[in-house]
């Protein structure tokens, strides 16, 4: 029987890579996002070369009610699924008191609420499978504060702790949940969240999305609870760990921020 495949943000970026690696390997795959355009070319694309199944299903999952009512849809369909790829989420670069509180609330939804009910939804839903793998991409941001991206980066770190806690939990039902930590890379999240203007994006090599997905998707076959991509990327988090955290903070801020009061 061939295995199914569930991405949330799944037209562009990392999430459509993912669903690229997943068609290569003959998976089956159920596409979330908002724009039907891109879904529809993905879907095409998809089933002509790798002769796989493709169901699309456009759907904003930060609205009221939205994660159960794609839960519903997915069963409807009559697929089975054994991957969850929780690549949804957005940031947004710039000082805390400038960004309108709506902005937030969308982002909090989505990186957190989204996020953390769909793996809920589906560990219920495999229980007794003894299978089930879940990927959640959170970032290299999850470990330090991130005075100019405040929210964001409280989200990440969210993830980061909510995934390991999930994978030792989940094991003993044959459940594994990997996080994939990547820092800066090349797709649509640098424009959108305003990224371009922070030192960090000018300072360091920005990946690639097939490379992050490449890491993930080996990382979650393997049943690994974190993958950052990156070398400079892994030594970070261990690093800080050493240093006093207001110092991390400080580092941090002036890493993102681009003006003086975030030194």
């Amino acid at each position: 029987m061939s295995e199914t495949a569930l991405i949330t943000g799944a037209s562009k970026g990392i999430g459509r890579e993912f669903a690229v690696l997943f068609a290569e390997r003959k998976c089956d795959l159920v596409l979330v996002a908002r724009s039907a355009d891109q879904l529809e070319e993905l879907k095409e694309a998809l089933s002509e070369k790798h002769g796989v199944h493709v169901h699309t299903i456009v759907k904003d999952l930060a609205a009221p009610n939205a994660v159960n009512e794609l839960f519903r849809e997915v069963k409807a369909l009559g697929v089975d699924v054994d991957y969850v790829v929780n690549n949804a989420g957005f940031g947004d670069h710039g000082a805390f008191v400038d960004t309108q509180w709506e902005r937030y609330e969308e982002m909090i939804a989505l990186n957190v609420e989204v996020l953390t009910h769909l793996s809920h939804l589906y560990a219920r839903d495999w229980a007794g499978r003894k299978r089930g793998r879940i990927v959640n991409i959170s970032s290299t941001a999850a470990f330090q504060p991130g005075p100019m991206m405040a929210v964001y980066f409280a989200t990440k770190a969210y993830v980061l702790h909510l995934s390991e806690a999930l994978n030792h939990e989940l094991r003993r039902e044959g459940i594994t949940v990997t996080t994939l930590c990547p820092g800066p890379t090349r797709t649509h999240f640098l424009e959108d969240s305003g990224m371009k203007a922070a030192r960090l994006v000018k300072n360091v090599k920005v990946a690639t999305p097939r490379a992050v997905a490449k890491l993930g998707f080996k990382a979650m076959m393997k049943g690994k609870p974190v993958a950052i991509h990156g070398a400079m990327n892994k030594v970070a988090p261990f690093a800080i760990r050493f240093l006093p955290r207001k110092w991390v903070t400080r580092l941090s801020a002036k890493v993102m921020g681009r003006s003086k009061e975030f030194l």
